[in-house]
């Protein structure tokens, strides 16, 4: 059931365990048997109304026939509608004057003849409340009914998917419903969803404060929110307001969530074949491992046929475990000409994709921007490489994290920086290997940092100022706010303690590049 009125003109579908009997327990519908036998045990299939003489031909059998004796003009006319829905097999008539007579003795005949119970349907109760009521305790038998079958699929699940139980439900019970991920992916639905409310339901979910909730003409479900963050989990979505359900359909609501969250698990693949060659290939590329090592194992997940490749790094502060981490780079790649391969390391997630015409930076930055209402207290930095062959994948992975520090730099806590945002030299010194960046800075920076923490100086701020300056004693002296003497002083101490003249250009670009990379 959703918000608005229940259309009584439409047929609902089929939902057992509701007998003619159960009407007479039921005095709010104002249902007064006039012919009706011993048998009045049978189900009622579908709640129909219906004012054609012969409406036989949309009829099917099990019905409960709602009228207002439009038709009938001359007596004869009782029986030729009664027949009629004799031969369709109804369950039952329920007929209503509305100048509020009792109903014709011809009419009561016609039934008695043909062996269809009779009610009368009072003149202060309309069909449409009538049609409501019935159908609203119907729903909920049917609904204990889906619910056991959910309850067995969450059991056996294996494999076959959401499809076949979002169908049923929307076959069965006429509930849409649809499961998303936090950027208005649909996982499986039971009807198409235009992709622009798709995108609305998605920012709701991130937004609503808390869950389930009911917006406009759906109500939102979270598959897991007990132990997955919101911006890795998924949702399910209804067409109605959930806070009008009866009991049992919340109850069925919980269980398609649950059925979901099965589903999720399943199509992590982390502990897969796959998932594990992606995590040790991930290690490979990063440990500057020789292509002929790394070629086999992107045969195993499909990449081998690309050219060149993007790397993609990121990170999460203050909120996403490494696993819910992955899943999201996952969710954000989603669409690319493969599926990426996503290895975590160090809390790190790093992800190899083909690279492709589109421009993946934008890409990646809108879906950043668009989850980042559900990130509440955590920061999620991305940083995005140049294409690179498979000889330079570790140069790409490098030079993917150096934008993604660079993006850690930066204030919004979703940043996202490209390739096309770093300086030549980081290009360069992205391509080297670690250890050797890592001498490279030892050797330069550590007697100025270990002589700052035994003499409370400051040589590295001071190189760094003088390196700012272009090696102008004057500007900076003025930016450290020191007398020209003191800063000659602290620039020989920097030249006694690293045996380097920062005088000499090659010298004072060897030291830029150590700040940097510190």
């Amino acid at each position: 059931m959703s918000c608005s009125k229940f259309n009584p003109y439409r047929p609902v579908s089929y939902l057992p365990h509701m007998r003619l009997t159960a009407l007479l327990d039921m005095p709010e519908l104002g249902l007064s048997p006039v012919v009706w036998r011993e048998d009045l045990d049978r189900p009622i299939r579908w709640v129909v109304t219906t004012d054609l003489l012969d409406p036989g031909r949309y009829l099917s059998g099990g019905e409960l026939v709602l009228t207002g004796l439009i038709w009938r003009n001359s007596p004869d006319d009782s029986e030729t509608f009664v027949a009629a829905l004799a031969r369709a097999g109804v369950a039952a008539v329920g007929a209503g004057d509305p100048r509020g007579s009792d109903l014709p003795d011809d009419l009561v005949q016609a039934c008695a003849r043909n062996r269809i119970p009779l009610f009368h349907v009072s003149p202060s109760v309309g069909f449409a409340e009538v049609t409501e009521h019935i159908v609203r305790r119907l729903s909920g038998a049917r609904a204990s009914d889906v619910k056991a079958v959910l309850d067995r699929h969450r059991q056996l699940v294996s494999g076959g998917g959401l499809d076949p139980v979002l169908e049923m439900i929307g076959r069965d019970l006429g509930m849409r419903c649809w499961v998303l991920t936090p950027l208005g992916r649909v996982v499986s639905g039971s009807h198409p969803l235009e992709e622009e409310a798709a995108a609305v339901l998605a920012r709701t979910f991130l937004t609503a404060k808390r869950l389930p909730c009911a917006r406009g003409d759906y109500s939102l479900f979270p598959v897991d929110e007990e132990t997955t963050s919101r911006v890795a989990d998924w949702f399910v979505a209804f067409e109605g307001c959930y806070t009008d359900w009866p009991e049992e359909r919340q109850a069925l609501a919980g269980e398609l969530a649950a059925v979901a969250a099965l589903e999720r698990v399943r199509q992590d693949d982390r502990h897969s074949p796959e998932g594990r060659i992606a995590q040790e290939l991930v290690r490979l590329v990063l440990s500057d491992g020789k292509p002929s090592d790394i070629l086999p194992r992107l045969e195993v997940t499909g990449l081998a046929g690309a050219e060149r490749f993007v790397a993609v790094a990121a990170t999460a502060h203050g909120g996403l475990r490494p696993g819910e981490l992955r899943s999201v780079v996952r969710e954000i790649l989603y669409g690319s000409a493969a599926p990426p391969v996503i290895g975590v390391q160090h809390e790190e997630a790093i992800a190899l994709v083909p690279a492709a015409d589109t421009d993946l930076t934008a890409k990646i930055r809108q879906a950043v921007h668009a989850l980042a209402p559900g990130l509440g207290g955590a920061r999620l930095t991305v940083g995005v490489s140049g294409a690179a062959p498979v000889e330079g994948l570790r140069g790409a992975v490098e030079e993917a994290r150096y934008a993604r520090r660079m993006a850690e730099g930066r204030s919004e806590p979703d940043a996202v920086v490209g390739h096309e945002e770093l300086a030549t030299h980081v290009l360069l010194l992205a391509s080297v290997p670690d250890d050797v960046r890592r001498m490279f800075r030892v050797r330069l920076l550590d007697p100025l940092r270990s002589y700052d923490q035994v003499h409370r100086a400051e040589l590295v701020r001071t190189l760094e100022a003088f390196l700012l300056c272009s090696g102008s004693w004057t500007k900076t002296a003025e930016l450290l706010h020191v007398h020209v003497n003191t800063l000659r002083y602290r620039v020989q101490r920097i030249q006694d303690l690293t045996g380097r003249d920062l005088s000499r250009l090659e010298d004072r670009v060897d030291f830029f590049l150590a700040l940097r990379l510190g």
